[in-house]
């Protein structure tokens, strides 16, 4: 139903003229919309929109549209090929789902000339057309927050000048956990996901891939018109819907239940095991073969990010190092026999990978969870303890 109303709307604005210079037309009046973040994940770093009015038309225009019944959507979702579009529709319909969930809504009118106005639109409507309304996402380079900004400087050109960000010395990892405080397994998928790309410092615009971070830019952003007068860029803010300026989320998640803590809990059970391994000089197979199982599979979607998804900072992820799927051969040949001597190599050169990697990682140039450390030490601890056992078996031999 808002599909075909979308299309009636469409073909409304289409075939009905704008024109600055008429007496009879109604001036066009064009807003930023900033939604700050909601309790679900993909509503955590809020959303920006564009709000059109003329006379009794009044329209947003939405980068953040995606549909789930896509073929395929979330494997393509995760290989970085999935499709965002634009669509747009009225006003009240967007307003009324951030009131229901009680949502901050914040909405900077712009201050362009009728001319510019003109030009915002009809760039807006150019984006809606039906061959150009779909665009590959990209959530730090590409998004719902980087396409109004686009359009802003696409209207205005090179005489745009943002207001200074008070934040300095950020990566895209910084501004991801603030918004990711509430939620750590939301930033320990964050960081076991993307790699260190994300951990650079970045400029006053790339911050504006998070909705909040545009907002404060736009504030103090000004610009030069046809006529060399230097103007704010924002004549008036209003908040249209209150709520908390962090956002409409969840509460903090207990420390009992984060990954950090459950990543110690798993190291202190595999401690213990390997301490009663180390007593009956026996192997638990059962326990390392599931062990590695999981740490196989897991290591199997992380190389995926890295050598197929096509997302961005996927790749280089140093995760990887200690992440992998070669997990899956010991959770295998540990039952068969044969293989012993091929085990034994395979668990001396993991284990000398594994430890170079948990000594230097402080040093390495991606940052990580804190739940990474006890994770790493995890494989660390049995792979030297399959070492030392096996070696004692030999001993005894011979």
């Amino acid at each position: 139903m808002r599909f075909l109303y979308s299309i009636l709307l469409f073909a409304t604005i289409l075939l009905t003229p704008f024109s600055a210079s008429s007496q009879y037309s109604d001036s066009i009046k064009i807003s930023i919309l900033t939604c700050y973040p909601g309790p679900q994940v993909y509503e955590l770093y809020g959303h920006t929109a564009i709000r059109v009015q003329q006379g009794n038309r009044d329209v947003t225009f939405n980068y953040g549209i995606f549909s789930f019944s896509e073929p395929n959507f979330i494997y393509r979702f995760v290989k970085g090929d999935a499709n965002y579009m634009l669509s747009f529709y009225d006003f009240e319909i967007f307003f009324h789902e951030y009131q229901k969930r009680h949502s901050k809504v914040v909405e900077q009118q712009l201050n362009l000339n009728q001319q510019d106005s003109q030009r915002m639109l009809y760039l807006l409507l150019d984006n809606a057309l039906p061959e150009n309304r779909n665009y590959r996402y990209n959530y730090i380079y590409d998004n719902c927050s980087t396409r109004p900004r686009d359009i802003i400087e696409r209207t205005i050109g090179s005489k745009l000048k943002y207001g200074e960000s008070n934040a300095n010395s950020l990566s895209f990892r910084d501004i991801m956990r603030q918004y990711n405080a509430n939620y750590p397994w939301q930033a320990f998928g964050i960081d076991l996901a993307l790699g260190y790309e994300l951990d650079h410092n970045i400029s006053n615009r790339e911050k504006m891939f998070a909705p909040i971070y545009l907002l404060k830019s736009l504030e103090g952003a000004s610009y030069t018109d046809s006529n060399g007068i230097t103007k704010k860029l924002v004549t008036n803010t209003v908040i249209l819907n209150n709520g908390s300026d962090s956002g409409a989320i969840l509460p903090p998640t207990p420390w009992y239940y984060t990954p950090c803590t459950i990543a110690w809990y798993i190291l202190l059970i595999t401690v213990a095991i390997t301490i009663y391994d180390q007593r009956r000089k026996k192997i638990n197979k059962i326990y390392d073969s599931l062990l590695y199982f999981i740490y196989g599979c897991a290591g199997c979607i992380i190389f995926f990010l890295i050598f197929v998804s096509i997302h961005a900072a996927t790749s280089p992820n140093l995760v990887g190092l200690w992440l992998h799927p070669f997990y899956l051969i010991p959770a295998i040949i540990i039952w068969i026999k044969p293989a012993k001597s091929f085990l034994n190599l395979y668990q001396m050169i993991n284990f000398a990978q594994l430890l170079i990697t948990v000594l230097l990682w402080g040093f390495l140039p991606q940052s990580g969870d804190c739940a990474f450390v006890p994770l790493m030490l995890i494989p660390t601890i049995r792979q030297l303890n399959y070492i030392i056992i096996n070696r004692q078996c030999v001993k005894t031999d011979k």
